[in-house]
């Protein structure tokens, strides 16, 4: 397991450093954008030396909102060449930042109980990131985490031009019958095995979805671990946060061509 562990991060590393020049200079920064009412605050970073369009991800955050782990791995997802984009969707450009556990959940629980305002939050963001001059909208995926995962799922379901849809250790819930017959691009679903909230029976239902609307998916289960592996509590997660990394690198790759 310790051999494989290394190899897997090993692997990691090697996709990253394969596609970051050695005179890359990587910007971040903080872009303000608003949907309706709502004062809205992304993080977008890149690398400076990059020249003309490139691929673009929009990142969607845990519930814990905009911490300094949703900029980590931000930054993470742009030393692969990309325009990385963390969309603001509880409201950070106003203050909005849980302190707490009860505090993540209220706010969770506001999307989750309104999948139009889950979706238009998203769509705000997706907006803001393909104006940028330096991202090609025909080449744009979503990565979402935890609650992430689940509006990656509302928004692929509005028809969004996603070359890729990422869910790293998802929340999924309550998905409307048939959303997947308007996704667009491939979806690929990480999970840990153990997720006591989000059990595999709950995933399955995504995937019975994805099958059922003939749109492409890739499905990796991680044995032995539970939710939130992108923070590792054992050595089987550190194995699943490294498989996860590698395994959206080699796709991203693939279906970006770069």
């Amino acid at each position: 397991m310790t051999m494989l562990r290394m190899l897997s991060a090993a692997l990691a590393a090697a996709f990253a450093l394969a596609t970051v020049p050695a005179s890359a200079e990587i910007k971040k920064e903080w872009v303000e954008y608003s949907h309706g009412d709502t004062k809205l605050k992304a993080y977008m970073v890149y690398d400076d030396q990059g020249t003309g369009k490139r691929p673009a991800v929009l990142m969607v955050h845990a519930r814990e909102g905009m911490t300094p782990k949703t900029l980590q791995l931000t930054e993470m997802w742009a030393k692969l060449g990309y325009v990385s984009f963390a969309a603001d969707i509880f409201g950070y450009g106003q203050g909005v930042l849980p302190k707490d556990v009860p505090e993540m959940q209220a706010q969770t629980e506001i999307y989750s109980k309104d999948r139009p305002l889950m979706r238009a939050r998203t769509q705000a963001g997706f907006d803001t990131l393909v104006k940028s001059p330096m991202v090609d909208p025909s080449k744009v995926a979503l990565i979402g985490y935890c609650f992430g995962g689940g509006v990656g799922v509302e928004f692929g379901s509005t028809g969004a031009p996603l070359v890729a849809n990422v869910s790293i250790h998802g929340s999924f819930r309550d998905h409307a019958a048939g959303w997947a017959k308007n996704a667009k691009g491939m979806y690929l679903i990480l999970h840990g095995a153990e997720d006591e909230g989000f059990p595999l029976p709950v995933v399955d239902k995504v995937v019975q979805e994805l099958r059922g609307a003939k749109v492409p998916f890739q499905l990796e289960v991680y044995s032995g671990t539970g939710h939130g592996f992108s923070s590792p509590k054992n050595k089987a997660e550190e194995h699943a946060n490294a498989e996860s990394i590698a395994t959206t690198t080699r796709t991203l790759k693939e279906l970006f061509g770069s």
